[in-house]
């Protein structure tokens, strides 16, 4: 149980809050590249930790992200016109390159000198694995990108559904992070069978346990913690586990268990203090499926599920589109899609859930880890100490990975997928315990 404050220094981001800090402290994924992919195309608003941006392709392929509101009279510059390589405000027809230069100001006298005294607030940015990264925290201190975990370089390919969720960052990485939802909630579509290794197919999971009463055990790391899900397996339990190794590197990106198919990862990015952009990604694998059947597979595609801005079109006013009739027919839930199925629980807590009042039990131990990790890392920024993920022993993403598969009872779930001996310098201790 998390104390009121607790609660609010987990999940606040805005403003000066130790959350917000620490986050900014990294690259963000504030929007997708897809959002932005045409040169003098129209301005994108951006909405990040409370932030109100906008972001542009400028003439030559050069992407801008500035503050939103011109530095003239604060007009909005999402309805500027993007010409010429700089956006110009409707307003007096400033005009700001992608790197905040006031580049012409036709209200002003030519011989003015206003030009080259004024400069609009911009972030570095970098694109990869099909986002466009912000930084926004201080500019003295820009660290060097490095590529995501689904991502490891240019090649791999990666497809993402984005959904804009009415409700606080904490409660959707709790989600991610949480094994032993998906033997209940998503039971209609991660099945159990009899198969050697998760698996995929064009409706459905397939998982090779009917355990939903999974060990769990957790390990900190410099970049966050890992943790694993002990299942028994349908096949040979007497000598084997089923293992599921999930990862949440801090603190955006949560690595879940592949299957034999694709691997898959959560990018979870703060709109707001109550407002969430949940990405949900497929990538590289053995038959990594593309972005149009992801989405349609999830249920999360563009004007069928979302709108032109990812808001969701399930709500809680339609109960989002639950069926009661396919409930009696034995679909578990009656809603359509796994990222829809959870987005249901997620917004039914409320803007901010209520952590004082809720009940743990074992199952809920990388819930608990979760909390102490990233409050012990607010206190740290609040103490004028750095950001998780931000201090050595540090390691490439490209180097961090989730893990299933069925093993020997003997095996030692920490090396499963974190075999790397630079990445297991990276962990910190083990906090762990079976259950």
């Amino acid at each position: 149980m998390m104390t009121p404050a607790e609660n609010d220094l987990l999940c606040r981001v805005e403003g000066d809050a130790p959350m917000g800090q620490l986050m900014r402290a990294h690259w963000v994924p504030a929007l997708l590249s897809e959002q932005v992919t045409e040169p003098d195309g129209a301005p994108v608003r951006v909405r990040v930790l409370g932030q109100n941006m906008v972001a542009f392709r400028d003439s030559d392929g050069r992407l801008g992200v500035l503050d939103e509101l011109c530095p003239h009279r604060r007009a909005s510059l999402v309805y500027g016109r993007n010409e010429e390589c700089g956006l110009r405000c409707l307003y007096h027809g400033w005009k700001l390159d992608v790197n905040g230069k006031v580049v012409d100001m036709p209200s002003e006298p030519p011989a003015s000198a206003l030009p080259e005294k004024i400069s609009h607030k911009s972030y570095p940015v970098h694109e990869a694995g099909g986002f466009v990264w912000v930084y926004l925290g201080a500019e003295e201190q820009v660290p060097e990108f490095q590529r995501p975990p689904f991502s490891p370089d240019a090649d791999t390919p990666v497809s993402i559904l984005k959904m804009i969720i009415p409700c606080n960052w904490a409660q959707i990485v709790e989600g991610q992070i949480d094994s032993a939802h998906s033997s209940s909630l998503h039971s209609s579509d991660m099945v159990p069978a009899r198969v050697d290794s998760a698996a995929a197919t064009d409706t459905s999971w397939l998982r090779p346990s009917t355990d939903k009463a999974p060990r769990m055990q957790a390990q900190r790391t410099s970049f966050g913690f890992r943790y694993a899900a002990i299942r028994r397996p349908i096949k040979q339990a007497d000598i084997n586990d089923y293992v599921r190794v999930t990862v949440f590197v801090a603190p955006y990106i949560s690595l879940i268990p592949p299957n034999t198919s694709y691997n898959v990862a959560a990018v979870i990015v703060p709109v707001d203090d109550v407002n969430t952009a949940f990405h949900f990604i497929a990538w590289g694998g053995e038959d990594c499926i593309d972005q149009d059947s992801w989405r349609k597979f999830n249920h999360a595609e563009v004007g069928a599920d979302v709108d032109e801005n990812y808001a969701c079109l399930r709500t809680l006013e339609n109960n989002f589109k639950q069926d009661r009739a396919r409930m009696k027919d034995g679909n578990f839930t009656g809603i359509d899609g796994i990222p829809n199925q959870d987005l249901a629980m997620w917004v039914s807590m409320g803007a901010i859930a209520d952590r004082s009042r809720d009940v743990l039990g074992a199952s809920d131990m990388a819930i608990v880890e979760f909390r102490k990790l990233m409050l012990d890392a607010a206190r740290e920024v609040q103490a004028g100490g750095a950001a998780i993920g931000t201090i050595e022993p540090r390691i490439p993403q490209s180097k961090i990975a989730s893990y299933q598969g069925i093993v020997p009872k003997s095996t030692d779930w920490r090396v499963l997928g974190a075999a790397d001996e630079e990445l297991q310098a990276a962990q910190q201790g083990s906090q762990q315990g079976a259950v």
